[in-house]
């Protein structure tokens, strides 16, 4: 992570510190953790929610096969722009809540994991909801969402749509954040 990047993150934070979140970018233990979880030698497509400067994106693609489609979310036009020249091969798009429409864009049908750091508490309810709706539509049965908060005031909202495997606590971070491992449920 170079200067620039905190540079921007600092400023993105300062404009809109509601959609960001976090003063700083994640730290690479959280996205070790993160990208961790995810089954990526079955993985065709993944999505990641709030990408920012990259810091997880960079694991991402460490981690992801050479077949995988990666699409990338971000709502801030600088950092957006960023991550296109940085990874070419991904698509960004600015809005997560039309997740499901974007995937139709790119021929994808389901996703197999999604990565948030969106700061879903930050969010008023209805965007919450819709959210947690398009992340759901958009995985595959069984499909994973593995995204970090700072609280566990998600939880509650997280098991009507997804069973909690695990929540790892992860203090080498600034400021620590809890990291949820969802599987999708189905509906009856």
């Amino acid at each position: 992570m170079n200067s620039n990047d905190y540079i921007l993150f600092m400023k993105s934070f300062l404009h809109s510190p509601k959609n960001v979140g976090s003063i700083i970018p994640s730290s690479r233990f959280l996205a070790n953790i993160m990208v961790n979880h995810a089954p990526w030698l079955e993985a065709k497509a993944v999505a990641e929610l709030g990408s920012g400067t990259g810091a997880i994106t960079r694991y991402i693609y460490n981690q992801a096969q050479d077949s995988t489609k990666v699409l990338l979310f971000e709502m801030d036009e600088t950092m957006r722009n960023n991550l296109q020249r940085t990874y070419p091969e991904s698509t960004c798009f600015p809005n997560a809540a039309h997740l499901v429409d974007s995937m139709k864009q790119e021929n994808i049908e389901q996703l197999d994991v999604i990565f948030s750091g969106l700061p879903f508490f930050n969010f008023e309810p209805e965007l919450r909801n819709t959210l947690v709706d398009q992340i759901y539509k958009a995985l595959k049965p069984g499909g994973l969402f593995i995204a970090f908060q700072y609280s566990l005031q998600m939880k509650k909202s997280l098991t009507e749509h997804f069973d909690i495997e695990k929540i790892d606590f992860t203090p080498l971070n600034i400021p620590p954040a809890f990291v949820y491992v969802c599987r999708k449920k189905e509906r009856i």
